[in-house]
This record gives structure tokens, C-alpha cells and sequence, in this order.
């Protein structure tokens, strides 16, 4: 059996949608599968034993020259790269009018789909040819693309926990190892910072209590901090400039190497951010925050993750903007933080 997953992106919502791997293997043993997904999220699923092959979009690129001779070769040349594969079913767990055109040029016999209800643009539904059924039980992303790759199969999804993993290569394993063999024994918790939306982010002046007071309460701890562009450099150096204790601003890395770098270390910390995800697809516990976006839906799952949901009444928003935006960051105290820190390091260190 042949099937594609329609998941093109983005960072934290491909990681969501890793546990479809796992289940499809053991749902229907054999079975191969492959993936559509846009270049710049590729490292997420290269390499991958689950996977068979991997397509990529280039649809920024694309969008860019549309006309041009290069983009009708590469547009052509995908669309008869899928029609090769004769795919058996098609996954659709992304949900919009683009994933849609994806469905028609897999031609699939069977092509699977969010609920209308779900589906990040209503037009997506003509063409699907089966809707997974709506359940309120369902009420996070990964479940949501479980249900999807389940419809046609017999084994139930709701009550497993799915294994997911980023593959990465011994170079990646070997610069994540040197990292960290420059640092003592002590507990090794990264911080994340930086985020999309303004109304995802944290007040610089709770990161680096948060970060003071996880040194002064377990010895020897070291705070690393990772970020992904220059804005969120400047930011992490000047929260890691006021935290007394030990830190290290780590240069920025590759995916696959960042992914090696978390297996090491004892805790991630962030806010709604495809680092947090990433970390908790390789294993590593978690402790994140949300203000405008819903932990509970989006969040890393299982007893290893902690989820900090602002207390406000108007939290889980959606708003990429707000005029009580302060008021909201603020309401994440560093007290309910280090609550959810000192919970997941108790079981290996002493306070």
C-alpha cells in the first residue's frame, strides 16, 4: 500500500503531526509512505526510517517568479513525480485550499481529510473524496492528524502514545557533543525565547528571574540559550547579561544539530515555539508557555511537559496583536514557571 501525508507546514505543526508515522506503520505493516512538505522543513523529516521518499514544495519561491520558465519546470515536474506514485490513499492533514491542489495531483483513489469544521479554508473540503468524523475528544493537533490517517484503518489511536523522533547524522551528534562536554555535571536547562507573534513572547525581566533563580536554587545548573535571527540574539544576550548564574549563548545551528543538542540537555524551556516542539520530539522535557495560542491544543503532550496558560480570561485569543498585550505577559508569573521547572528536575536533582 502507497500513501502520502499532506503536511507542508509549518515547524511545530509537522513535529504535531509525526506520531501518523508511527501509527500507519502499525496500523497496516509494509505500507509505505511518503511526504510532501516545503523545502525550508525538510531537516524535519529527512533521513526518517518511517518515511519512503519525501516531495518538496517551493511555494515562496514560486510565488516569487510564477511565470518563469524554472517555476512551470519544477511545478510540472512535481505534479508528474506525484501522478508516478499511484498512491493508494492521500492524507490531507494540513487542511487548506494549497493542500487541496495537492490531493487532486496525488491522484489518489481514497483522499482523506479534516472534518469542514477543521479545515484552515472551507474550500479544501471539494477535494477530498472522505471527511474524518468530528470528536470532541480530539482536542490537540497530533490527535487531529491521527484521526485523519486512522479513518480508513481498524486500530484505534486515542489511547497510545506514538513515538516521534528527528534523525540527524553522527557530524550533528558529534558538534551537539562538544557543546556540551565544555559544561560541568550539573543541570543543563535551554531556554528558547524567541517566538513568532508578540503575543506568544515573555518579559525579558521574568526570563532572567526565571533563569536566577533555577542557578541559586540547584547548584552548578548552566542556562543555555538558543535563538534563530539576529533580533532574538540581541534579546537572549541581554536576558542571559541579567542572570546571575551560569550562562551561554549558543551559536545559532542547524535543525538536525539542534535537535542532537536537546537530547543532551535536561530541560526546555520556551513559549509556543517549533524549538519547544522540537525538543519534546526527541524526548526531552519541556516547560512552555501560551498566551495567545491554547497549550492545551497545541502543546508537547504526556507527563514530561509542563503547559503555563496565561490566567486572563481573553487568553487563547488567537490575536497576533493587542492593546493589553503587557498586562498579558505579565500575567505568566515567574513562580507558576519555575513551579513546572523545579517538577521536572526534581526526579534527578536535589534543590
Amino acid at each position: 500500500m502507497r500513501v502520502l501525508i499532506i503536511k507542508t507546514s509549518a515547524l511545530g505543526d509537522i513535529i504535531h503531526a509525526l506520531p501518523v508515522l508511527d501509527y500507519l506503520h502499525k496500523a497496516s505493516p509494509g505500507i509505505c509512505i511518503d511526504w510532501i512538505v516545503e523545502e525550508g522543513f525538510k531537516d524535519v523529516l529527512e533521513g526518517n526510517p518511517l518515511l519512503n521518499k519525501l516531495h518538496l514544495l517551493s511555494t515562496r519561491r514560486w510565488r516569487k517568479s510564477p511565470f518563469t520558465a524554472q517555476t512551470r519546470s519544477e511545478v510540472a515536474a512535481l505534479w508528474r513525480e506525484l501522478r508516478s506514485s499511484r498512491y493508494d490513499m492521500a492524507f490531507d492533514i494540513q487542511g487548506n485550499f494549497k493542500s487541496g491542489l495537492i490531493d487532486f495531483a496525488s491522484g489518489a483513489k481514497l483522499k482523506v481529510g479534516f472534518p469542514l469544521e477543521l479545515q484552515q479554508e472551507k474550500i479544501n473540503s471539494i477535494f477530498t473524496t472522505k471527511k474524518a468524523p468530528l470528536s470532541a475528544s480530539d482536542n490537540h493537533a497530533s490527535l487531529r492528524c491521527l484521526s485523519v490517517v486512522s479513518t480508513p484503518f481498524e486500530l484505534p489511536y486515542q489511547e497510545t502514545e506514538y513515538s516521534t523522533d528527528i534523525a540527524f547524522s553522527n557530524h550533528d551528534a558529534s558538534e551537539a557533543a562538544g557543546i556540551i562536554s565544555e559544561l560541568g555535571a550539573g543541570p543543563k536547562i535551554l531556554f528558547h525565547c524567541g517566538t513568532t507573534w508578540q503575543t506568544k513572547f515573555w518579559t525579558p525581566e521574568n526570563w532572567s528571574k526565571l533563569g536566577t533563580r533555577i542557578c541559586s536554587t540547584y547548584p552548578g545548573s548552566v542556562i543555555l540559550f538558543t535563538w534563530g535571527n539576529e533580533s532574538e540574539m540581541n534579546a537572549a544576550s541581554n536576558i542571559a547579561s541579567q542572570v546571575t548564574g551560569d550562562t551561554r549563548i549558543i551559536n545559532r545551528l542547524p535543525l538536525k544539530t539542534l535537535a542532537a543538542l536537546f537530547k543532551h540537555v535536561d530541560l526546555v524551556v520556551g513559549g509556543d515555539t517549533g524549538p519547544v516542539h522540537l525538543a519534546a520530539a526527541v524526548g526531552t522535557p519541556t516547560v512552555s508557555l501560551y498566551r495567545s495560542s491554547d497549550g492545551s491544543e497545541s502543546g508537547p503532550r504526556g507527563n514530561r511537559h509542563i503547559i503555563v496558560q496565561a490566567p486572563l480570561p481573553c487568553t487563547r485569543c488567537f490575536k497576533t496583536s493587542c492593546p493589553h498585550d503587557a498586562k498579558c505577559r505579565e500575567s505568566i508569573t515567574v513562580d507558576a514557571m519555575f513551579s513546572g521547572v523545579s517538577k521536572l528536575l526534581s526526579t534527578r536533582f536535589q534543590s
